[in-house]
């Protein structure tokens, strides 16, 4: 190559950065913890966790989970490529959720902790029901990161 040719420009996408992770985290994890003592206060009754909001989180992370394993055994095992328009897609829901799932996670932990100590009769069945979303939360955080390196090519490098 000439130094008049100049190389095509090639961009590059980095992985989720766990600063960004960890934001996520904090912001999820006072906001949870927040609710409580705010909604309680204007409505005069907490937020309730029900077990479909807990088992719909948990099937964004089964999803997540598929997703991230079929796009493995396509673009790592069998050497595959995605549509451009695909793997785009891939990536960006998973880093959509990745950071989505941060937030879940770390913010019914924080609603969790916000129940701790409390005498209500209520204050059991919401960490439980909190613990549980947050291991969904984790879950879908989790997958999201493995669809992303999932998604992960050589760039169009030829093979050794």
């Amino acid at each position: 190559m000439s130094e008049q040719d100049p190389e095509e420009p090639r961009g590059s996408l980095h992985p989720t950065s766990a600063r960004a992770l960890t934001v996520c985290a904090v912001v999820g994890l006072v906001g949870g913890w927040a609710i409580h003592p705010l909604v309680s206060a204007v409505a005069d009754r907490p937020p309730l966790v029900s077990w479909t909001q807990v088992l719909a989180v948990v099937l964004v992370a089964l999803i997540m989970g598929f997703l991230a394993w079929q796009t493995w055994q396509t673009v790592q095992v069998r050497g595959q490529r995605l549509e451009l328009h695909q793997a785009m897609n891939r990536l960006v829901l998973a880093r959509a959720c990745a950071l989505g799932g941060a937030v879940i996670a770390a913010g019914y932990v924080g609603y969790a902790v916000s129940w701790l100590g409390d005498d209500s009769q209520f204050a059991d069945r919401w960490i439980t029901r909190s613990v549980v979303a947050a291991v969904g939360g984790l879950g879908v955080t989790l997958a999201s990161l493995a669809l992303e390196r999932a998604c992960r090519t050589d760039g169009g490098r030829p093979r050794p």
